[in-house]
This record gives structure tokens, sequence and C-alpha cells, in this order.
């Protein structure tokens, strides 16, 4: 497994086509389904060259199955704070390591670029992302923001990850190993 920011050379293509996959296999039975079935190939290929926004991508056997996407926060209210915007894997590498092994490269680059704090949305509705993350030591905060999706508002709420809140969890975060 190679865990590395997305070069110029990446297809923008396989790397949309984890977030169709895993927003096809993640959201069923939470985002209307004929909105996941009208997803268009190439979707997200767009917006992983967004300025300021950092990308990693997860190889394995020379195919990127993996991809995290964060930022400095784009909420005024968490200027301060770090973001992780995203993080999806394709739905056959789920349950493998491969999501802690991002969420701490992306962690630690956070942390790099200065930041104590992180935090991330997660749909309410996607209770498997949630557990992950509470295992990971994230905290839910009690924020939440409505969206809508497909026609459906949904409701995402935000999860805060501290070194000084999550007590030991950082420190068993960063011994983690796939």
């Amino acid at each position: 497994m190679e865990i590395r920011r997305i070069r110029p050379g990446d297809s923008r293509m396989d790397i949309s086509r984890i977030y169709e996959e895993s927003w096809k296999s993640a959201y069923k039975g939470i985002v209307p389904q004929t909105y996941l079935d009208s997803i268009p190939k190439g979707r997200w290929a767009p917006y992983l060259d967004q300025p300021d926004w950092h990308t990693l991508i997860c190889i394995e056997g020379g195919h990127i199955i993996g991809t995290t996407s964060f930022c400095k926060s784009r909420f005024e209210q968490f200027a301060s704070w770090g973001e992780i915007i995203s993080l999806y894997l394709l739905p056959q590498y789920v349950g493998r390591g491969y999501g802690k092994a991002l969420l701490k490269a992306a962690i630690r680059e956070l942390k790099e670029m200065g930041f104590h704090d992180v935090f991330l949305w997660v749909l309410e509705e996607n209770h498997r992302a949630r557990l992950f993350y509470e295992k990971m030591g994230f905290l839910f905060s009690g924020n939440f923001m409505e969206d809508s999706i497909g026609g459906k508002t949904l409701r995402e709420v935000r999860y805060t990850y501290s070194p000084d809140l999550s007590g030991s969890a950082e420190s068993e975060l960063c011994r983690q190993e796939v």
C-alpha cells in the first residue's frame, strides 16, 4: 500500500470513480436512489484540483483504491481548524484498514500545516462512517447543518478531533498500522 499526494499525471477519472462507487454503496438507503443512479462518470473530477485543497490517494496493487481531501476550514466560524473534506474507498476495500491509513495521513498532514484541531462533516444517517470516526478518536460536536441531496433534506453532523480532548485516542491513532 502506498499513500501519497495526488500528482498531475494521476487520472482524475479514476479518483472520481472512487467517489461515485462509494456514494452508491455507502449512501444506499440514505440518499434517494434516483440521485445515486444518476451520478455521471467523472462527477467529482473537476473538484480534485481546487485551490488550497490537498488530496491524498491510496494505491494498492498499482490501482487507486481510496482518496481523502483536506484543507484549512471552509467555514468562517471554524477558521483556525483543519477540515477533512472527504474520505472514500472503493467498496470492496472498506473494512481492511485503508481508511484508517488515509485518515492518519490526512491528520498528520493537517498537523504539519499547523492545525491542532481537525473536524469533518458526516451524514447523520451514515452510521458506519460515524462509528469509524468515533473509533478513530473523533467526537460528535453537537453541531449539524442541513443539506439537500437529490431533493431530500439530510443532516450532516460535525465530528472533531483534538489531541487534548481525545486523550489516548490520538496516541492510539498514531500507533495503528494497516
